[in-house]
């Protein structure tokens, strides 16, 4: 844990109880604060009381006895309306903060030799496998990594800092909109496209929220910045003529005169005199795909924006293992591979695994998101059939007619069986994919639990004797 500094003896009032909500809630105790806790669900409320913290009702408290509102990222600042404790708070003038802000405040009250590096990681999609890759090289080269944020811990529920720590961070559009004095000694910004409209008031808002990660850097920083989009282009262009850090270029379509980019599963570096290749990343199978690659060039660069040498962070991207709910084979049965995507909770992550394979058995759904799956229809053509599941499920059903065989399931595990017996059926190589371009809450408590219900399912399908006989077959 991470004792939170400038609350000591003073009252913070913390607002949503899951996990960074109590993450933050200890920390602000062990740093000396006192901690006024609430949330609008009671089973939240129940888990707090749990662990023995006393709590109180917000909307019935003097909020002037608050010293800040320690707010948790699920829970709306702006849009499509304040919730009543933003309201409250801005009433009795209580700044509000979220748990990656306590955290900043608590690295930058810490004496410079005790700070450890920070490496802050967004976009619309890749984070959580770039997060992930670049804490992977920071391991195998000997760092005292830290990996959390919006994947795996809160921030603050990691282990406390040293000046050699390296904490690697994914951080949400959420987080970063309650989040102002944080410096990151290496941000990667990925790449931008339309998601969480609803939260930001549109796209402007959403883009504002994503550039916050640059706003603290100075000289000696580095900002990894991906322009295979529009508007990554447009802020590389806005940052670099500000001249204040290293810039890092990245793509993953097209050679650059400078920064990092993949050509054809090659990955060149180009940020000294020439171009270099330092990777095959058709060799790294835990990276397949042009969104993969985007991913690598990011962790490459920023493991060099650290200090590690150019040989040392291709050969450990190389050896990644790769990142539970994203492109990950969970199972084969026969000739049947199944792959857990359940992280693509947008069209654009499933744009990305619908695009790495040339037919599948697709299984989608979930809560749908404004526009459904209609900008994927260039890609129905690789949908050997849809299973869907889910609200989206008639949505879905009619965006696909006449475009792809679908089936109505439901469930997951539905499915599952659905597909596989489709698949089995066809006496070739075949992909079942879940990568359900939707939200997975209708169901689910988070996309994880998708994923390993996904998991499941397939592991339940092998041990029956119709699947265990087709799979010796």
């Amino acid at each position: 844990m991470i004792p939170v500094r400038g609350f000591e003896g003073s009252t913070v009032a913390v607002f949503g109880l899951a996990r960074t909500g109590l993450s933050a809630a200890r920390a602000l105790v062990a740093g000396g604060a006192q901690v006024a806790l609430w949330d609008d669900k009671p089973s939240s409320r129940a888990a707090a009381e749990a662990e023995g913290f006393v709590l109180t009702d917000l909307s019935k408290a003097d909020w002037s006895g608050f010293a800040a509102l320690m707010l948790s990222p699920g829970v709306p600042l702006t849009h499509p309306a304040p919730h009543w404790t933003v309201q409250r708070a801005n009433e009795a003038g209580v700044e509000i903060v979220g748990d990656m802000e306590l955290f900043a405040r608590t690295v930058n009250a810490a004496p410079e030799h005790k700070r450890p590096k920070i490496v802050a990681i967004t976009g619309t999609n890749g984070k959580s496998t770039t997060t992930a890759l670049v804490g992977h090289i920071c391991a195998q080269a000997g760092r005292d990594v830290r990996i959390g944020g919006n994947i795996g811990y809160g921030v603050l529920g990691l282990e406390d800092m040293h000046g050699g720590a390296v904490y690697v961070l994914e951080m949400s559009s959420y987080q970063l909109d309650l989040t102002s004095s944080l410096k990151a000694d290496v941000t990667i910004m990925l790449n931008i496209s339309p998601d969480h409209l609803d939260r930001h008031g549109g796209m402007e808002g959403y883009v504002a929220a994503k550039r916050r990660i640059l706003a603290n850097q100075g000289k000696g920083d580095t900002a990894v910045i991906g322009v295979d989009d529009p508007w990554g282009q447009r802020i590389c262009t806005e940052i670099t003529a500000a001249n204040r850090r290293t810039i890092v270029p990245i793509s993953a379509s097209k050679a650059m005169g400078r920064g990092v980019y993949v050509l054809n599963g090659l990955l060149y570096d180009a940020t000294a005199e020439r171009a270099v290749e330092v990777a095959d990343l058709l060799q790294a199978r835990s990276l397949p795909g042009r969104h993969n690659w985007q991913n690598a060039a990011a962790a490459y660069a920023a493991a060099k924006g650290l200090g590690i040498g150019a040989d040392e962070a291709a050969e450990h991207l190389m050896s990644f293992p790769g990142l539970a709910h994203r492109m990950e084979t969970v199972g084969m049965l026969g000739r049947v591979r199944f792959v857990n995507d359940s992280k693509a909770t947008n069209t654009d992550a499933a744009r990305q695994a619908l695009s790495s394979y040339p037919k599948v058995y697709w299984i989608a759904g979930g809560q749908p998101k404004a526009g459904g799956i209609e900008a994927l229809a260039d890609l129905f053509g690789r949908v050997e059939k849809a299973y869907l599941v889910g609200e989206a499920m008639p949505e879905f059903a009619q965006t696909l007619k006449g475009k792809a065989s679908v089936a109505e399931c439901g469930t997951i595990a539905q499915a599952v069986a659905q597909a596989y017996s489709d698949a089995a059926a066809a006496g070739q190589d075949a992909i079942v994919l879940l990568s359900p371009a939707a939200a997975s809450f209708d169901q689910f408590a988070d996309f994880e639990a998708r994923g390993e219900a996904f998991r499941s399912a397939v592991q339940d399908l092998a041990t029956t004797p119709v699947a265990a006989a087709r799979g010796a077959a």
